[in-house]
């Protein structure tokens, strides 16, 4: 090879590297955004929502879509691993945190509500559960159970609420919070709210909670096929 041949071929070689970060760089971001697009897609249609729906709100060709993700399936179950996997990593991060225990409580609330944990409830019940998925929430409940048990005994959360309380509290706020496929209240409207929803976990001399506490036995059930 000559001198002009090899300084040709070296010349070339960082544009071809930059055109492949490019497109990957481009890869990700239209996966992030089939993501964000699916997440409010499922959460308001359900499972029944055509996936032509994602990817027109995402803005990316069906053959896009369905290279990342081989089916509909697919798609809905890596959402749901992503969401259970923040929820393991906000309670890690609320059980390991040295501040008063309420306030790691209400931060865990809040960082789920803010990921939209519990947004794609609406699909419960209509997909299979992966080994992957059954694992982590497994996981999440523990630690769930464990960030509840030691507020109750430090950071004066009430003692007749259980984790599916606060489970069912976190889907409530988290499937409308940051929503773009339906009208929904302003985001400081919802945090207001949310905050009030908080104040009212806090021990009281009031009256206790109507009814039993909700059954984790049908929580858990609602999500396999029958």
């Amino acid at each position: 090879m000559t001198d002009d041949a090899t300084a040709d071929c070296c010349a070339g070689a960082p544009r071809e590297g930059g055109r492949r970060r490019g497109r990957q760089a481009e890869a990700e971001l239209n996966d992030q955004r089939v993501l964000e697009a699916a997440r409010d897609v499922f959460a308001c249609e359900g499972a029944d929502a055509p996936v032509s729906a994602v990817a027109k709100r995402a803005g990316v060709g069906m053959g896009s879509l369905y290279r990342r993700y081989g089916s509909k399936v697919e798609l809905i179950q890596h959402l749901c691993q992503l969401s259970m996997e923040q929820a393991v990593l906000a309670a890690e991060e609320a059980l390991a945190s040295t501040e008063d225990p309420w306030a790691a409580f209400v931060e865990f609330v809040h960082r789920c509500v803010r990921a939209r944990y519990g947004a794609l409830s609406p699909v419960a019940g209509t997909i299979p559960v992966s080994e992957a998925m059954d694992r982590t929430y497994r996981r999440s409940r523990e630690l769930l159970q464990e960030l509840v048990q030691r507020t109750q005994a430090e950071g004066g959360l009430r003692p007749d609420v259980n984790t599916v309380d606060i489970s069912r509290l976190i889907e409530l706020f988290g499937r409308s919070f940051g929503s773009r496929c339906r009208n929904t209240a302003d985001e400081q409207v919802q945090l207001r709210l949310l905050a009030l929803a908080l104040a009212g976990l806090r021990v009281t001399d009031g009256d206790p909670l109507p009814g039993p506490k909700p059954s984790l036995e049908d929580y858990e059930n609602r999500w396999y096929l029958s």
